[in-house]
């Protein structure tokens, strides 16, 4: 296997279901890592990203579970690089 190969395959395995950055009430009573948007979502809906203290990302975009997903720009894996 390449190198290249190799290195696509790592990052693809690393990526969670939504950014590490993700926040919300709900999140802080998990003991685990979040799989599905109901892990972020209680009656509120109401999420933020933890870089920017607010309702949208670093990119301007909303933070919601349905948008802060692989291939957003600002993304990163709760599970590290």
């Amino acid at each position: 296997m390449s190198e290249e190969v190799r290195e696509e395959t790592t990052v693809a395995a690393t990526q969670s279901p939504f950014c590490g950055s993700l926040r919300s009430k709900k999140f802080f009573m998990r003991d685990g890592l979040a799989t599905e948007a109901a892990h972020y979502l209680d009656a509120s809906n109401h999420c933020w990203c933890r870089h920017t203290h607010l309702a949208v990302g670093p990119d301007g975009g909303r933070a919601t579970p349905a948008r802060c997903v692989p291939g957003r720009s600002c993304y990163v894996s709760a599970l590290g690089e």
